[in-house]
């Protein structure tokens, strides 16, 4: 399937997600540090944004990632449910057409981010999960932490680097080299107290 294909089915199984929600899990802390389940979608539709519009965004904070995406996630964060809903159905897919393959590595994490603190957990198709395994966001500067190491998924055909070892299931890993220290336990290998001190 192509990346575009997979963006359409992830972004559809989070609004089925989303929609089954109680106003109580849109306020519910998510795993990105700061960040309530509406922040994440928040965050997310920075997707329903022209380039021309991200860029002036990224100009009125000086080009820092962190700094655009706490901006444009609290933007959109205080809507109503109702209208962050029909706007993540409907108007997202402007920047995601340029390069659809980030945004599904971006999705699909912020997805994970969502689901596993409400304890929400799922079968990612496994083309899916290789796809972002094989493509981390660059702007979560994933190198950092894989430099150096090798990863092994143990319940996909995947793997990459060279090193020390770490294995585990391939939503661990691809959590895990983003910076989401919450899985590390998740995973073995000689390599794993390395990744653990890059994660701190």
């Amino acid at each position: 399937m192509s990346f575009r294909g997979m963006l359409a089915e992830e972004r559809a199984e989070l609004l089925d997600l989303l929609r089954g929600l109680s106003e109580q899990e849109w306020e519910a802390p998510s795993l990105c540090t700061g960040w309530r389940v509406r922040d994440v979608v928040g965050h997310l539709l920075t997707d329903t944004l022209g380039p021309l519009e991200y860029a002036a965004a990224a100009a009125r904070n000086r080009g820092s990632i962190d700094r655009v995406n706490n901006a444009l996630a609290a933007s959109f964060a205080c809507l109503p449910t109702a209208q962050l809903l029909h706007k993540f159905e409907h108007e997202s897919g402007r920047l995601s057409r340029f390069s659809p393959r980030l945004m599904l590595s971006d999705l699909l994490v912020h997805h994970q981010d969502i689901r596993r603190p409400l304890g929400r957990p799922r079968r990612i198709p496994a083309d899916r999960m290789i796809a972002v395994l094989s493509y981390p966001d660059p702007f979560a500067f994933p190198g950092r932490r894989t430099r150096g190491l090798r990863f092994v998924a143990t319940d996909l055909d995947w793997s990459w680097g060279d090193g020390p070892e770490i294995r585990g299931p391939g939503e661990a890993i691809a959590l895990a080299v983003v910076g989401r220290a919450i899985v590390l336990d998740e995973l073995t290998g000689g390599g794993v107290p390395e990744l653990r001190r890059r994660c701190a």
